[in-house]
């Protein structure tokens, strides 16, 4: 018997029982079972945070780059442009490679190139070339963090309800966001050397978090290799919607994640450049206060996410009632997309900034709802086998909604921005009515356990 699974002594006594997970919990390739201390989850958590404050704490410095750099309002949009793109590989293949290799080297590798980026971005006040290239590994790191972290943690978390999970990996990652934008926003307003003392702070708070992952339990651990045309078989399967569930994914998930950060993309890159002029000096500050005013929005309306998703704050009769009723929560995420969006298209012309704030927090209290009610509907469609793969799809599908900035800046040139806006909430519209729609006409789907 493998030495986590033997008996305590009779005057031991822990604080609070471990979860084990058997080989039936993982794949085929799972030699043991794997026991969980409570607190397992912390440090992949901690994981997920850091990546999240290095791949925000980058945004509220736009205007930064602007004033200090030179750079003009498309290429400081292009750099979160070179973010996405970073982000796709990321979270298409390291949740599939994560499945198939174990988790935590995957997401070691992952915090190393998110403490990488930073050092990168060190180099970037007066040349585009370093911002180019540590937005994209930073985009990389975010995507490993956010398919291989969330689903580590949902592993971790067994024998709670799926719901807390998906709300402790989204909070993490929302915190690291909020708090990285907020550190940077202050540091480069405030503080010496405002194009480098930002990512020094990142990078000191990365550097132990590898050596804490690596005292995490496995929870998928390696299978025997094979070809590379059977990998790359393996890895199109694990990122394919199950059958059973591709409509509600469809109807459902696919209209509303591109608004998760389609939503913080208005928030905190379009609005600030919208009416910074009336904030004079204060722009880099104000641009902060926005960002962190969406994302506190959204950390505070999450567990809101999980009542309207099951009809019950917890425990088991909340996952037993959600039923039909799982469709409140998208439907609700995607109302309060349209009220923001229409506020952002309104604020274009009024160009208050306090209405700008309210617009802020109307946005980030729906990229709140949305990411968690996204990761609850994928942990239902999902198998033990495909949960990384989907999570990245997901996530994927979510932070298409972050190009809207440069497609906006791109096409700024021939049409105006409250016209440009405008569009932008008639298209909110209509992804409400497609969910609506979806979570009448489709049944939520259980994975197999």
């Amino acid at each position: 018997m493998p030495e986590t699974q033997r008996m305590p002594e009779p005057r031991q006594a822990a604080p609070k029982p471990a979860v084990t997970l058997s080989p039936a919990a993982h794949s085929p390739g799972a030699l043991s079972p794997v026991t969980l201390s409570p607190g397992a989850w912390r440090a992949v958590a901690a994981a997920m945070f850091a990546a999240g404050w290095g791949g925000n704490q980058f945004t509220p410095l736009l205007l930064m780059y602007r004033r200090l750099g030179g750079y003009s309002a498309l290429s400081v949009d292009a750099f979160l442009g070179a973010y996405v793109v970073g982000l796709v590989p990321g979270l298409l293949l390291a949740g599939p490679v994560s499945d198939r290799r174990g988790r935590r080297p995957v997401l070691v590798a992952g915090t190393v190139a998110s403490a990488v980026a930073s050092l990168v971005l060190c180099f970037g006040g007066h040349s585009a070339w370093p911002i180019y290239a540590g937005r994209l590994i930073t985009g990389f790191a975010v995507g490993i963090a956010m398919s291989v972290g969330s689903s580590w943690v949902k592993e971790l978390s067994s024998g709670t309800d799926g719901g807390l999970a998906a709300r402790r990996a989204a909070l993490c990652q929302t915190a690291g966001f909020g708090l990285g934008a907020g550190i940077a926003g202050v540091l480069a307003q405030w503080g010496p050397w405002p194009m480098v003392s930002p990512y020094a702070v990142h990078i000191l708070l990365t550097a132990a978090i590898p050596v804490l992952l690596l005292r995490v339990p496995e929870t998928r651990p390696a299978r025997a290799g094979g070809s590379v045309r059977e990998l790359l078989g393996a890895l199109a399967d694990d990122l394919r919607v199950p059958a059973p569930a591709r409509r509600r994914f469809r109807l459902v998930v696919l209209p509303m994640a591109p608004w998760v950060f389609g939503a913080a993309g208005l928030a905190y890159a379009v609005t600030p450049q919208l009416v910074g002029f009336r904030v004079g000096d204060w722009g880099l500050a104000y641009a902060t206060g926005l960002t962190v005013l969406t994302l506190g929005t959204g950390v505070a309306v999450q567990p809101v996410a999980r009542w309207l998703h099951s009809g019950k704050r917890n425990g088991a009769a909340g996952d037993r009632a959600a039923g039909s009723r799982t469709g409140r929560a998208p439907i609700a995420a995607m109302a309060v997309m349209l009220l923001g969006a229409a506020l952002c298209a309104a604020n274009a012309v009024l160009l208050s900034p306090w209405l700008a704030a309210v617009t802020a927090a109307a946005l980030g209290a729906g990229y709140g709802i949305a990411v968690v009610s996204g990761l609850l509907e994928i942990q239902r469609m999902a198998g033990p086998d495909d949960l990384a793969g989907l999570t990245g799809v997901y996530y994927m599908l979510a932070y298409a909604g972050f190009l809207l900035p440069t497609v906006l800046a791109g096409l700024s040139s021939w049409l105006s921005y409250p016209v440009m806006l405008a569009a932008v909430a008639a298209a909110a519209l209509v992804c409400l009515g497609l969910v609506v729609t979806g979570a009448r006409v489709t049944e939520p789907t259980t994975p197999a356990r």
